[in-house]
């Protein structure tokens, strides 16, 4: 095994590698760390012998360039109201894909990271979520991210399972869709009653590097689920006025509004932030605050 900087070098296999993380997950190749990031057109999860052999060949690769081999699992079935009369394909994509995946890895010996929601929680707390508290999922989403976890951890593979919450980045996103909707109307009504902690997918991806190097490097937490977001809390209305701000809009065309003043077909958490202690605590370098990275995003 080489290493550059003190660091073991990476070879990263990261399935769902055209959605916002696996984006930013690419975007960290570099002579030190090889990033293939397929997207579900090029490795479909729901595909068994796919997966066994793109791990094979990630292992096969690995050993043969004196790299680490390590798996950050980043696909998903995230249309959340779309899983609600459709739980099957949510299912297939969020749990029996990731048993698949962790199973492959098992077998190879390579290490995996799977990445997960803050929707696995009941979203009523009044404080931050910790990894060990109960879980509760309300929505089909959150009940297909919550077995897939399960099935990470009890797969006997070496694994982690990193739970964030609300990703933007390249694609689709909360921030452009506010950025599309400032030019077209004059006022828009954005709920104030559902709370959490904005995560930059870039900043989210620079983590998950740090802890795929770590488990390289064998200073792997012994804490196998962690929780990783943007520092600091707010509501979709103060994040949306945040936008707005940044890009030199008056906030005071975005107006707040209820839940129930908008109903869709799956719930959503009213309150889902996730403490970063335990992140901390594992000795990673916790992400900055969501306002100082939206400003980074949008400039």
């Amino acid at each position: 095994m080489t290493a550059v900087g003190g660091h073991a070098q990476l070879s990263l296999l990261v399935p769902g590698g055209t959605g916002q993380l696996g984006r930013a997950m690419s975007a960290l190749a570099s002579s030190e760390v090889a990033v293939l990031a397929p997207g579900s057109a090029e490795l479909d999860l729901t595909d068994t012998s796919a997966v066994v052999a793109a791990v094979s060949a990630l292992a096969e690769r690995a050993a043969a360039q004196g790299r680490v081999p390590v798996v950050v699992n980043a696909a998903a079935h995230t249309a959340v109201d779309a899983a609600e009369t459709d739980e099957r394909r949510a299912f297939a994509v969020n749990a029996d894909g990731p048993r698949v995946l962790a199973a492959a890895c098992s077998s190879r010996g390579v290490p995996l990271v799977h990445v997960s929601t803050d929707y696995v929680f009941p979203g009523d707390a009044d404080r931050p979520y910790e990894p060990e508290d109960a879980l509760g999922p309300r929505s089909a989403y959150g009940r297909t991210k919550a077995a897939g976890e399960d099935a990470v951890l009890r797969s006997g593979a070496l694994s982690w399972v990193v739970r964030t919450a609300w990703v933007y980045g390249e694609g689709s996103n909360f921030v452009r869709t506010m950025q599309r909707l400032e030019t077209e109307r004059e006022t828009l009504s954005v709920v104030d009653d559902q709370r959490g902690s904005p995560t930059w997918s870039a900043d989210l991806a620079g983590g998950l590097l740090e802890l795929a190097r770590r488990i390289a490097g064998g200073t792997r937490p012994e804490r196998r689920v962690l929780h990783c977001t943007g520092a600091g809390e707010v509501t979709w209305y103060g994040f949306a006025r945040a936008i707005f701000e940044e890009i030199g809009a008056d906030p005071e065309r975005v107006r707040p509004c209820t839940t129930a003043d908008f109903p869709r077909p799956a719930p959503r958490p009213a309150y889902s932030v996730l403490s970063n202690a335990s992140w901390e605590a594992a000795g990673l370098t916790p992400l900055r605050h969501w306002r100082d990275a939206l400003h980074a995003y949008l400039s």
